[in-house]
């Protein structure tokens, strides 16, 4: 019988607050000299005191409705003691028996339509570690305090994942509604989103095994990997009649595998215990209020509107994970540049949002917040196949000038582009086709209907493009009846 995975995942995000967690050090230090964003509570020196940061405890509530948990009455935080290298106050300030948000849910969708369910466990507040970098080949290691204190947000899913595909689609969630409600900007390449991948193995009807986990996995793609290595490597040893330990292990991203960094822990060695100089927090239901007040729409909320206005599925969810697309999507469904303009189609706006537009701006490596795109303009481009102003080819030949903030109606107009319907013009293009293909003429006139589109390319060649296709087949029709 083959196995069944049993996965959950702990996911860290760092909040997107001015300052850290329990000190007034900006938190900012992206690109910042090692070790210059410190103080003397984050160096752990003796006599200072923490003081609880207001924002980030706002931004894990609306975090916590965002996931559906429950984040009313009392919440606390405990110091975990552990002794490493990067914790200068060997301990951590995190929350051990009363998390901020707990017993949520989330609702994911697969590639195949399907709709799994992860609930949530817990999410707490903590301060992050400092960072070891360790130079190869060299005798030593090298500490950086600039994110230790940052403001920490971690979640615990519970282990309802089975294999790496509900993983990824439940980060790829979770990513989105950070950065939708702007708690975090969730970027795992600059490290404010990681994940560690809990994974045992059982046989249907036998109770689970023992679990692994898989420590600070800072991409989607290396969260996938380590899933389907991690399951490969305890079924061989469990095939073999070896026995699982409840290790702790890294991700050896160059090779692909994982590797033993500790025996794993156990609560009891974090010796845990109240903060004394923090005291409890009531979270009141107007509190509450007061924070889901300032949420903004989720993904969820996005994606059932998408589908609502026409949009398929597929393109729905695409446009529903991404804050860009989805704002200026948005702008641009709303967008009517002239009084006279219907709305946009959403499902054509989308097409071209997903497709041709996207398209050259990742050949230019270029990002849509950062072009000059304006979302009138794309709506007005759409409007003008809609409206058979201009052919769609017209349309791709002029999206680089209108991706550099130009106006397509301005520009269908200064260069004559509109769609030709002048069927004078129309039929010499078409005598003069069947004047140079006289072979394809007698095969339409045989009897070979299709063989008429080996005549469309030169008309509308000859047309510049600008004729609008269904008057030349209409009129190639009419010319290629019986003789």
């Amino acid at each position: 019988m083959a196995y069944q995975a049993v996965i959950g995942l702990e996911v860290h995000l760092q909040l997107k607050t001015k300052s850290k967690i329990f000190s007034a050090c900006p938190q900012e230090y992206h690109g910042a000299q090692p070790n210059s964003f410190t103080d003397p509570f984050t160096l752990g020196l003796p006599g200072t005191l923490p003081t609880l940061n207001r924002e980030a405890v706002e931004l894990a509530m609306m975090f916590g409705l965002g996931l559906n948990c429950d984040v009313s009455g009392f919440t606390q935080f405990h110091r975990k003691n552990y002794f490493y290298p990067d914790a200068p106050k060997n301990f951590q300030l995190s929350q051990y028996d009363r998390p901020i948000a707990r017993d949520g849910f989330l609702d994911v969708t697969l590639e195949d339509g399907t709709t799994h369910r992860i609930r949530i466990k817990r999410a707490h507040l903590e301060d992050d570690a400092g960072k070891l970098t360790h130079p190869t080949y060299a005798p030593y290691s090298m500490l950086d305090l600039n994110r230790a204190g940052s403001s920490l947000l971690e979640m615990v899913t519970e282990a309802d994942i089975v294999n790496a595909e509900q993983a990824r689609a439940f980060l790829e969630s979770v990513q989105a509604i950070a950065q939708a409600l702007g708690v975090s900007d969730a970027a795992p390449e600059e490290g404010k989103m990681r994940c560690d991948v809990n994974l045992s193995l059982h046989r249907p009807g036998e109770p689970w095994g023992t679990k692994c986990e898989v420590k600070n996995l800072n991409s989607f793609r290396s969260v996938a990997r380590a899933i389907e290595f991690e399951t490969a490597r305890q079924a061989r040893i469990l095939d073999a009649g070896g026995r699982i330990t409840q290790d702790t292990l890294g991700w050896d991203e160059g090779g692909q595998k994982t590797f033993l960094m500790r025996t794993k822990e156990g609560e009891a060695d974090y010796r845990y215990f109240p903060e004394p100089d923090l005291p409890p927090l009531d979270i009141t239901p107007e509190w509450i209020a007061r924070v889901r007040a300032r949420m903004p729409e989720l993904p969820a909320q996005k994606l059932e509107r998408y589908l609502a206005a026409g949009v398929r599925a597929a393109d729905a969810q695409t446009l529903s994970l991404s804050v860009p697309l989805s704002r200026f999507f948005d702008e641009a469904l709303t967008a009517q540049p002239r009084p006279d303009a219907q709305n946009v189609d959403a499902q054509k706006l989308a097409n071209w949002l997903l497709g041709d537009v996207s398209g050259l701006l990742a050949a230019r490596e270029e990002t849509l917040d950062g072009s000059a795109l304006r979302p009138a303009h794309l709506a007005t481009l759409v409007g003008l196949i809609d409206a058979g102003t201009i052919s769609g080819k017209i349309a791709k030949d002029l999206l680089p000038d209108v991706l550099a903030g130009h106006d397509p109606a301005a520009l269908v107009q200064e260069r004559s582009l509109s769609v030709v319907t002048d069927t004078a013009a129309i039929d010499a293009a078409i005598d003069a086709a069947m004047a140079a293909d006289p072979a394809t003429v007698e095969k339409v006139r045989g009897g070979n209907a299709k063989a008429m589109n080996a005549l469309f390319g030169p008309v509308m060649k000859a047309m510049g493009g600008q004729a609008k296709p269904e008057v030349v087949r209409e009129r190639l029709t009419a010319k290629l009846g019986p003789s």
